[in-house]
């Protein structure tokens, strides 16, 4: 298998939009005979959406977005608690479930998702994504196939999680400091030239409040004008 690896590689340095990564890491999970996988991105803040990639039904993942599954999704939680993958579902469980949790996988179920193979991210801060393969059944090719290929998923996981962090979610940290999403969002728009009233047009908020951001983005780094911070943000990405 290790012309899908190398394929998949390649299709990764050359993916630069949601639907580009979807497909590379879809190609090369039918080639592992996984017939889907989805990646999710996990917040930071509890106010903050999660990000996904998957082949999931779309029905499913919109629905799992909108009501913010990710704080109630038993995987995730055990992803949150462990650092090496595991399996799930119909005969691998490793779950105590509430009743909202019982639910929950019942309308996964529904939507063909039964059983999987997770792979958790962490970073020095702790966990901050994962991927899972899943399937309708356990079927045979599957389990051989994550049996098999175990170590090979796992830096697949890890390969997207870097080329997607690099290339369509930057962490919002400049200079060793934690930006907030949306002073990330302000101090990107006004590194491209635009004015707080025209910041404030495109995100839908007031011309006040982008000005209120962007002097948090000021005091976090320490700089005393906004051409500073814009500096900072151009040396950051220059050197990422």
């Amino acid at each position: 298998m290790h012309h899908v690896f190398q394929r998949f590689v390649e299709r990764l340095n050359d993916s630069t939009e949601p639907e580009s990564f979807q497909k590379a890491m879809a190609e090369a999970a039918l080639a592992f005979e996984l017939p889907c996988f989805a990646y999710l991105r996990m917040p930071r803040e509890q106010s903050a959406p999660a990000a996904l990639i998957s082949t999931y039904p779309a029905g499913w993942t919109e629905h799992y977005l909108k009501e913010h599954y990710e704080a109630l999704d038993p995987v995730i939680q055990s992803a949150h608690a462990h650092t090496e993958p595991f399996e799930w579902g119909l005969g691998a469980d490793m779950f105590e479930l509430t009743s909202s949790q019982k639910t929950f996988f019942d309308q996964a179920s529904a939507f063909g998702i039964r059983c999987g193979f997770t792979i958790p991210i962490q970073d020095n801060r702790g966990p901050i994504a994962a991927v899972t393969f899943a399937s309708d059944i356990r079927r045979h090719n599957f389990e051989r196939s994550v049996r098999l290929n175990r170590g090979v998923l796992q830096l697949m996981a890890i390969s997207l999680h870097a080329h997607v962090r690099r290339k369509l979610w930057r962490d919002p940290i400049l200079n060793g400091v934690e930006l907030k999403p949306r002073e990330l969002e302000c101090l990107q728009w006004a590194a491209a030239g635009k004015t707080a009233w025209e910041i404030g047009q495109i995100l839908g908020i007031s011309e006040r409040t982008t000005n209120f951001h962007l002097g948090n983005v000021r005091a976090k780094l320490g700089v005393c004008t906004l051409r500073q911070a814009v500096a900072l943000f151009a040396a950051a990405r220059t050197q990422s």
